[in-house]
């Protein structure tokens, strides 16, 4: 006889419920995958908003750069404009202040010959002035003198300087004669109605520190007095 194999209906039945859990396997990992995907779109089309809105506020904010960029350097060259109007403003005040002091010094010249202060006529040391040359212990002076409030004649004479200060430690005084250039004039004759300029160079001795400047107006017209009048030399520097 041949033989049959019997085959326990349990088995078959085992077998239907995995087929049947496999089936239902794939098909939640269908649904997770279609819901993944559309969760995705979701977030996609989201995104793509929100990126959108980004965008334009970026395109905004440089607009927004590009303004103040533009106003700073707006405003820069109007500094610029404004620092050099200023400097030209500036310049133009202290040519003007300049010229004033120039025209203030002018009326107090004339002043002092016409009308001076102490109400005194006569000659006068109206300015004196010492300023240091580019050349080695070499001075310039300038001296002014001024016949006050009468002018009816000419008044004449002669000046005379003296220098004195302190030389290796000792006190010492020189005359304009002994500091004179080699071969300059000597002389300090006048002749002057209102007034008269001298300028003349002199050069100081090596170690020869000065302090006291006398100046000595020798009047050789009757009736005009010879005057002398002492200076402090740190005074009259110019």
């Amino acid at each position: 006889m041949g033989r049959f194999r019997l085959t326990h209906p349990r088995q078959h039945g085992s077998v239907g419920l995995r087929l049947l859990i496999v089936a239902l396997g794939f098909a939640v990992f269908y649904l997770v995958f279609e819901f993944g995907r559309i969760r995705a779109g979701y977030n996609v089309i989201d995104t793509a908003g929100q990126q959108s809105d980004l965008e334009a506020e970026i395109a905004a904010l440089k607009a927004e750069i590009t303004d103040l960029e533009e106003t700073i350097v707006m405003l820069e060259t109007e500094a610029d404009i404004e620092r050099v109007a200023y400097k030209d403003v500036e310049a133009s005040l202290g040519e003007l202040q300049a010229k004033i002091q120039e025209q203030q010094d002018a009326i107090a010249f004339y002043r002092g010959i016409v009308s001076p202060a102490d109400g005194n006529a006569g000659l006068r040391v109206q300015d004196l002035k010492f300023s240091r040359s580019d050349r080695e212990r070499v001075w310039g002076i300038r001296l002014v003198l001024v016949q006050a409030m009468k002018h009816d004649r000419k008044v004449s004479g002669n000046v005379d300087i003296l220098i004195a200060g302190t030389e290796n430690g000792e006190e010492k005084i020189y005359r304009y004669a002994d500091l004179k250039p080699e071969n300059a004039d000597g002389s300090w004759a006048f002749s002057f109605r209102y007034f008269q300029n001298f300028d003349r160079e002199i050069i100081l001795p090596d170690g020869f520190e000065p302090e006291e400047v006398t100046i000595s107006v020798e009047s050789r017209t009757r009736s005009i007095a010879s005057i002398e009048e002492s200076f402090d030399w740190a005074s009259q520097l110019g």
